[in-house]
């Protein structure tokens, strides 16, 4: 019999499973057909939407996408990874209710392609429409340029745990012996995309850029083409970012939902 801790884990693991098909896809796209990955994040769940199966697959991502927003909700709010409340460790916490809010945009712009054959009714995706619901209340445009200072803040962290390897600390021992070096190379290419996320929202919140001027996954490397090598070696990263992800359905280690932390063992 499967508890509800057990059923949790598994959601939490079909969120790194879809995690994996996105970045996946993007990486392929932006390697292989610049002229699509120039309609952004549009361009990546048009591509899923148009492969066998590829409804049924979105309607997969909608369910682990908001599966790992709630996932990285819990572990901001909760500590449930313990952080701390220090400086430090409320920034890296910060960092995932950042990451938990661009994977709900995410969630949304494929529940709205796998609702609608042909995707005729999406445009601009998720991230601008909850940019601009925030910008239409008062001080909406402070919590919009705070969320982009918790982007930049979640790009520091990205691109130093790819460094240092310290993401390796949630990893079984069980994972493939690649896994450090895949893993690096998508955790620095996915703070370049966060940098470019960030900014565009502190553009948007704190200097009236408008919510236009929010770029979403698929628009921030979109942003990169022209620019040679760092667009090339930033699609590789995505797409070993991917492949990194899929490793993680399998051998991440999941926290307990309660104040007692880790698990003190893997479990399969």
């Amino acid at each position: 019999m499967v508890d509800k801790s057990e059923k949790l884990e598994w959601l939490v693991r079909l969120g790194y499973l879809s995690r994996a098909i996105l970045y996946i896809m993007l990486g392929y796209i932006a390697l292989t057909s610049a002229g699509q990955m120039a309609e952004g994040t549009d361009g990546i769940f048009k591509a899923i939407e148009n492969i066998p199966a590829g409804t049924a697959l979105l309607w997969l991502m909608v369910v682990g996408l908001a599966a790992y927003a709630l996932f990285r909700f819990a572990t901001g709010i909760f500590d449930l990874e313990h952080k701390g409340s220090d400086s430090k460790g409320m920034a890296k916490r910060a960092g995932h209710i950042g990451s938990a809010i661009g994977h709900t945009a995410l969630a949304w712009t494929a529940y709205k392609f796998a609702s609608y054959e042909g995707s005729a009714e999406t445009s601009g995706g998720g991230a601008q429409e909850m940019a601009a619901g925030l910008l239409s209340i008062s001080l909406g445009g402070v919590v919009l340029g705070l969320l982009g200072i918790a982007f930049l803040v979640a790009a520091f962290m990205q691109a130093k745990q790819g460094i240092s390897g310290s993401f390796m600390h949630y990893v079984s021992p069980r994972a493939p012996s690649f896994t450090r070096w895949v893993g690096g190379a998508g955790y620095v290419a996915r703070g370049v995309v966060y940098l470019i996320i960030g900014w565009s929202l502190v553009k948007a919140g704190f200097l009236s850029g408008g919510s236009g001027q929010v770029k979403t996954l698929g628009d921030a490397v979109a942003s990169l083409i022209g620019q040679g090598m760092l667009f090339t070696l930033v699609a590789i990263g995505l797409l070993l970012f991917g492949i990194f992800s899929l490793i993680l359905a399998q051998y991440r280690i999941i926290p307990d939902l309660d104040p007692s932390g880790m698990k003190p063992a893997f479990r399969s």
